[in-house]
Order: C-alpha cells, then structure tokens, then sequence
C-alpha cells in the first residue's frame, strides 16, 4: 500500500520533490567545495584503510583491502570521481533530470563513505534517498524526468516495459 502511494500519489511526488532537493542541494554544495577548493582523497583513504585494525574496527578488512588495492593506488581518479560525482548528482536530484540513476549513485557514494568509516549525514542522506529510489519516475515527475523519460522510453521503442529485464 506504501508503495503504490510513493510510486503514484501527486502528494507524495509533491513530498518527495521537497526530499529530492534537500538530498540534491547537500550534494551539490558539496561536490562544488571540492571542486573549486581542490580535493585530494588519499588522505581520506589512507585514514580509513587505518581505521581497519583494533579491536573493534570501523572499516572492515574486505573494504580496507579494496581502499588499498585499488583505490589508493588510483586516488587522483577517485578524488575526481567523488568531486564531480557529488556536484553531477546533486545536479540531477535538484533539476529532476535522470532522477532515479542520481539517486543510485549517491545512494552508491554514500554507503562508500560509511563503509569507510565516516558517519556525518551519510546514514540521513542513506534513508532519504531510499525514498526516492522506491518511488521511481514519481520522484521526478516534478521536475525534468516528466519530459526526459518519455523522451528515453520512445528512444527505446517499447522494447522494455517498467520491472523488466533489459538483460537476458
């Protein structure tokens, strides 16, 4: 019943505007800082891979052996994805555009930040934007994603419908 009311309801897309523009504004005020201020995530990642050891560790091992694999190594790359990510997405929750791809990734960018060890807002911007992610084209539908996704669903001919599969 929750559902059908997130996904269909024009006071929900009323209140899940509200969300969507909180949610987009932290990140883009966010995104924006690093990018005009310079952001270097080697610290970060450096800090959080020390966080793994101790007693009771605030990252994982399976994520501290990631950070230092993968992502110190690469930590140019990974402060440009982040700054740019944060600064894109909140972009794309504020205008409505692509809202539901957004959402993933800044849901995806913050379960990243807690998994290494840093709780501030992320846990907060976590359960918003799992309202937004429920909801669907109703999270947008005041915003761009009323006219962007018929655009893409016409571009696609019909030849997926909501809930299927576009991979066999």
């Amino acid at each position: 019943m929750f559902i059908k009311w997130i996904r269909e309801s024009q006071i929900a897309a009323g209140i899940l505007t509200i969300i969507r523009l909180y949610v987009g504004y932290s990140w883009i005020t966010a995104g924006y800082g690093k990018i005009t201020e310079g952001f270097n995530a080697a610290g970060f990642l450096q800090g959080a891979v020390a966080n793994a050891s101790g007693d009771h560790p605030a990252v994982q091992a399976w994520w501290a052996s990631f950070l230092e694999g993968i992502a110190i190594p690469n930590a140019g790359l990974f402060s440009f994805l982040v700054a740019w990510g944060e600064l894109l997405v909140g972009i794309g929750l504020i205008l409505g555009c692509l809202t539901t791809a957004a959402a993933f990734f800044g849901i995806l960018m913050n379960f990243s930040f807690l998994f290494s060890g840093t709780v501030s807002t992320n846990a907060q911007m976590v359960l918003l934007t799992i309202f937004i992610l429920i909801a669907g084209f109703n999270a947008g539908k005041f915003g761009l994603d009323r006219f962007v996704i018929p655009f893409v669903r016409k571009l696609t001919k019909g030849k997926f419908s909501p809930g299927e599969s576009i991979v066999s």
